[in-house]
C-alpha cells in the first residue's frame, strides 16, 4: 500500500515527454515542408551562368594583290556599307579600260555593219524592182505574140526573158548580200554585248578590291597590314555583326521547356548595365552531359541543354563575356 501514491507522480512525469515528442514531429514535419518548397522556389528562379558568343563574318577579296590601305581599326565599330580595306587595283582597271576599248570597236563594228545591212536592203529592193519590170515586159511580149503571131520577133521574146532571168539572178544574189550583212551585225552586237559583260566583271573585281562593311558591327581582328600581298579569298578583316551576338547558357532536361524561343530573360554581367534582357532563339535539339566551359559549380549538370538568347543590347558585350542569365531580373544573383 506503501507504492501506492507514487503512480500518480510518475503519469505526471511521463506527460511532457509526449508533448517534446508531438512538439518533435511537427518541427521535423514544418522543416521538411519548408525544404522542399524552398527546393522547388529555388528551380523556378534558378540562375544561370552562360557567356557571350558570336558568328564573326570573314571579308575578303575574291582577286590576289597588294593591300594598299585598311580603313578600319581593330576593336573599332563600324556602320553598314563602311570601307574596310582596299587591295592594288591597277591589274583591274587595266583590264576594265580594255574591256571599255573593246565595247567602242565592237559598237563601231556594229554601226558599220548596220550600214552594209541598209545597203543591202536597199540593193535586194532594186533588184526586186528589177525583176518585176523585166517579167512584166516578157509578158506584155508573150501576150501580144499569142494575140497576134508573128507580131514581136522570137529575138525580142528571147532577150525578155534573159532580161527578166537576170534581174532574178541579181535579187537572189542581193538577198544572200542581204542574209550575210544581217548575220554581221548580230555578230557586231554579240561582241559589243561580250564586251560589255567584260566591263561588268572588270567592274565588279574593282569594287571587290574595296569591300565594305555588310552590316553594323565591330572589328574584332585585322590579318594583314598595308603593303603585304594578300591571296584571293584569304581573310583580312574579321566582324562581330551586332545581329550574330548571342549569349548562351545551359539549363537542365527538367528545365529545358521553360526555355523556348521567344522567351525573355534577365542578363547581367560585371559591369553592365542593369535591366539588360535577351531573347531565345536557339535551344539544342541534343543535350550533353557537361557543359563544354564552366565558369561555376552551381552550373554543372549531368543532363544540360545548350540554349542561345540575342541580347538587348549587343553592343554592350564582348565576346567570351561571362554572364548572369535568370527567368527574371529578381533571380539574378546581386553583385
Amino acid at each position: 500500500m506503501a507504492m501506492a501514491p507514487e503512480a500518480p507522480a510518475r503519469a505526471q512525469r511521463r506527460i511532457p515527454a509526449r508533448a517534446v515528442a508531438v512538439a518533435a514531429l511537427i518541427l521535423v514535419a514544418a522543416g521538411l515542408v519548408w525544404f522542399f518548397v524552398a527546393k522547388s522556389g529555388h528551380k523556378s528562379n534558378v540562375a544561370f551562368t552562360g557567356y557571350v558568343v558570336s558568328d564573326n563574318v570573314y571579308m575578303s577579296s575574291p582577286v590576289s594583290g597588294t593591300l594598299t590601305a585598311v580603313a578600319v581599326k581593330r576593336g573599332a565599330r563600324v556602320a553598314a556599307g563602311q570601307l574596310l580595306f582596299r587591295v592594288d587595283p591597277t591589274v583591274r582597271a587595266a583590264q576594265a579600260d580594255q574591256a571599255r576599248a573593246q565595247i567602242a570597236g565592237a559598237q563601231a563594228a556594229v554601226a558599220q555593219q548596220e550600214g552594209a545591212l541598209a545597203q543591202a536592203k536597199a540593193n535586194v529592193a532594186a533588184a526586186q524592182a528589177d525583176a518585176d519590170r523585166s517579167e512584166a515586159q516578157a509578158r506584155r511580149l508573150a501576150g501580144a505574140q499569142g494575140e497576134k503571131p508573128g507580131s514581136v520577133a522570137q529575138l525580142q521574146l528571147d532577150q525578155a526573158q534573159a532580161a527578166y532571168k537576170a534581174a532574178l539572178d541579181k535579187r537572189d544574189a542581193a538577198s544572200a548580200q542581204l542574209r550575210s550583212a544581217s548575220a554581221a551585225v548580230d555578230a557586231s552586237r554579240a561582241q559589243v554585248r561580250q564586251a560589255e559583260a567584260g566591263l561588268t566583271s572588270a567592274q565588279r573585281q574593282l569594287s571587290d578590291l574595296a569591300p565594305v562593311a555588310p552590316g553594323a558591327g565591330r572589328i574584332d581582328d585585322i590579318m594583314f597590314k598595308p603593303g603585304e600581298s594578300v591571296a584571293a579569298n584569304a581573310p583580312v578583316i574579321s566582324i562581330v555583326p551586332d545581329g550574330e551576338v548571342r549569349v548562351r547558357f545551359y539549363v537542365s532536361e527538367a528545365q529545358v521547356n521553360a526555355f523556348k524561343p521567344g522567351r525573355r530573360v534577365a542578363i547581367a554581367c560585371d559591369g553592365c548595365a542593369a535591366g539588360m534582357t535577351a531573347t531565345v532563339d536557339f535551344v539544342a535539339s541534343r543535350p550533353e552531359y557537361t557543359p563544354p566551359v564552366i565558369y561555376s559549380l552551381d552550373a554543372r549538370q549531368k543532363l544540360v541543354f545548350m540554349v542561345e538568347a540575342l541580347p538587348s543590347d549587343p553592343r554592350a558585350l564582348v565576346p567570351g563575356q561571362p554572364m548572369d542569365v535568370a527567368p527574371s531580373a529578381k533571380a539574378l544573383p546581386c553583385k
